[in-house]
């Protein structure tokens, strides 16, 4: 009894690790999601957007392309760090392509005006595409050249290397969902969201 009590211990922990094996394996081969970091005016705005595009898994408010070490809201609003007010982007490239995440950038703001979007002015609103490696730089090139067709004035989006982003203080994650109601929120935000969900409604017939 006891050899054989010993022989199904090895059994049930080879299939035990087994089991574990396949669900790593499987982990490893279906995270497929890609992350892209896009600044185009305030935070809030590129985040309660991208919120709304399907194959987009998460998003993260944050800054990058600045020289301070963790940069909080209050320093990085004063235009002193070098930082721009960004959203981290995570998508799954099997439900959207990196081309449609940044045609929706453009869509999603005003690329022609240097340092500001409307009444948010300074270099911590300029727009940018902080690249992950070759590849992105050489589609957020190509996008752009695309994109500049739509307008007469020229793009004055960078795209630049991405060394480091910092994660926004956590009130300003989700953002627009958590409070609708506020007036930047019904004055700024929610025509951006609008426009992108008629486009989206268009794409669809």
């Amino acid at each position: 009894m006891k050899r054989n009590w010993n022989w199904s211990c090895l059994l049930s922990l080879g299939v035990l690790l087994g089991g574990a094996g396949a669900t790593l394996a499987q982990d490893m081969t279906t995270n497929h999601n890609e992350t892209i970091v896009l600044g185009g005016g305030c935070f809030w705005c590129v985040e309660a957007v991208y919120q709304r595009i399907p194959g987009v898994k998460s998003i993260t408010s944050g800054y990058a392309g600045g020289h301070t070490e963790n940069p909080t809201y209050k320093q990085v609003c004063t235009g002193e760090t070098g930082h721009a007010e960004v959203a981290r982007i995570e998508f799954d490239p099997r439900v959207i392509s990196l081309e449609k995440v940044l045609g929706y950038f453009w869509d999603a703001h005003d690329p022609t005006t240097l340092n500001r979007q409307g009444a948010d002015v300074g270099t911590q609103y300029r727009s940018v595409v902080l690249y992950a490696d070759e590849a992105q730089k050489a589609a957020a090139e190509k996008s752009k050249a695309e994109a500049q067709k739509k307008y007469r004035n020229p793009i004055v989006t960078e795209i630049v290397p991405l060394k480091k982003f910092y994660a926004a203080e956590a009130y300003h994650q989700n953002y627009y969902n958590s409070n609708p109601d506020a007036g930047y929120c019904q004055v700024v935000i929610r025509p951006k969201v609008e426009k992108i969900e008629k486009i989206l409604k268009e794409e669809k017939h």
